[in-house]
């Protein structure tokens, strides 16, 4: 529902009386108050909304033909499944290792220096390094179990893994290819995280883990995790751990969850206003409609009612039908008049701005309102302008609801 314009009529009660009322042919029938549309609070909303997007260029001819020499390229660049199984064999059975991975519990995983070299540059640099003993090179990865050193060293040589193994320890394997700089097995491990791997009682440890990897959408795949069940999260283990440790994400978190409810309250506040200015864009093709062609009992003097009681198109056509009746007859002498009144009175001047053909329009009012404009305040004058620019953009959202419809230019 929209509430009432304060914006003062500028016409009085002789002139509605003598140039209004002769307008109309009008059917008398009972009328509810209840009916009467309501008209718009002052519009002092800075909600701005764009109608004009450019189109994107069109594509260029040489980048195309690029893409598609790219595309013939990866096609004669793909790996026979025999090739991958043969390297995944040479990692397995370890033929002419020349160096030694040490993981926890001293045990140790054969590896060749040149292709870890060539796999990870910052591995086969520590490998390099390292002392040679019997002539085998040997480097130690502390802190990992045994199976996600296996795993991520396999997928060094062959890109293969095992699913259930990297589901186990993908948390380690994110840590190793973000260590050594293994760009293709991230994205594996985020991958996998992103798809469903995410509980609340892990997510904020995931949280801290993809800030010190270096991973930026798993960061805020967390973040709004966290900030869509707060409540839940903020009761974990995890969230406890993280306040003691690292007060400053805490402090973080908090920030983005109140931003997210302000973010909410402003979305539904200007969806409510969007519907206000869309109720009234309604109201103004209803008077233009029963000006122009009339509807079931009320219209323009030249028109012959004919009595169909076929549901009318324009939605606010009733609710304005009803005003139009108490306008014309109603009778109150209060000082500020009628609230009802005051209404249509806004409706009319609303009209007489959006219109662009004032002396062939048959509202009534329109032409002497377009005079009436000049005697205004700036204040006023400027007040006007934002609800017509309202009310007009509120245009395109009606379209995509009900398709296009006559102008009310």
């Amino acid at each position: 529902m929209m509430a009432s314009l304060a914006l003062d009529s500028p016409w009085p009660t002789s002139a509605r009386e003598s140039l209004f009322c002769g307008s109309f042919n009008i059917h008398i029938e009972e009328q509810n108050p209840a009916d009467i549309i309501p008209v718009l609070e002052d519009p002092t909303s800075s909600v701005s909304y764009s109608h004009t997007i450019p189109k994107p260029p069109p594509v260029p001819l040489n980048a195309y033909a690029g893409n598609k020499s790219i595309k013939r390229l990866s096609e004669s660049c793909s790996v026979p499944k025999e090739t991958i199984d043969t390297w995944d064999k040479l990692f397995k059975e370890g033929c002419g290792a020349d160096a030694y991975i040490i993981t926890e519990g001293n045990s140790r995983i054969p590896v060749h220096l040149s292709v870890l070299t060539l796999a990870s540059p910052v591995l086969g640099n520590f490998l390099q390094q390292s002392k040679v003993q019997n002539g085998m090179r040997y480097i130690k990865i502390p802190g990992v179990p045994y199976e996600a050193v296996y795993t991520f060293i396999r997928f060094l040589y062959s890109s293969c893994y095992e699913k259930e193994e990297m589901k186990k320890y993908v948390l380690h394997m994110l840590v190793l290819s973000h260590s050594y700089s293994v760009p293709s097995l991230k994205r594996v491990c985020i991958y996998f995280l992103e798809q469903g791997w995410l509980t609340k009682e892990n997510v904020v440890d995931v949280l801290q883990l993809a800030r010190n990897c270096d991973a930026p959408r798993l960061s805020l795949i967390c973040v709004r995790m966290i900030v869509k069940d707060f409540k839940a999260i903020s009761s974990t283990e995890g969230w406890k751990v993280m306040k003691k440790v690292n007060p400053a994400l805490e402090q973080e978190l908090l920030e983005f969850l109140v931003e997210a409810d302000s973010g909410k309250e402003e979305r539904l506040k200007k969806k409510e206003e969007k519907k206000v200015y869309l109720q009234l864009y309604e109201a103004m093709e209803a008077l233009l409609h029963i000006c122009k062609d009339g509807c079931r009992t009320i219209g323009p003097r030249d028109k012959v009612f004919k009595g169909s009681q076929v549901a009318c198109g324009f939605p606010a056509c009733k609710g304005l039908e009803t005003l139009v009746r108490h306008f014309s007859s109603c009778k109150t002498r209060v000082p500020g008049g009628c609230v009802h009144c005051k209404r249509m009175w806004q409706l009319l001047e609303l009209h007489s701005r959006i219109c662009n053909q004032p002396d062939a329009c048959k509202v009534p009012l329109c032409g002497h309102l377009k005079e009436k404009m000049r005697q205004q305040t700036k204040k006023d004058e400027a007040k006007w302008k934002l609800l017509v620019s309202k009310v007009l953009a509120s245009k395109d959202a009606l379209w995509l609801i009900s398709g296009p419809r006559s102008s009310l230019l």
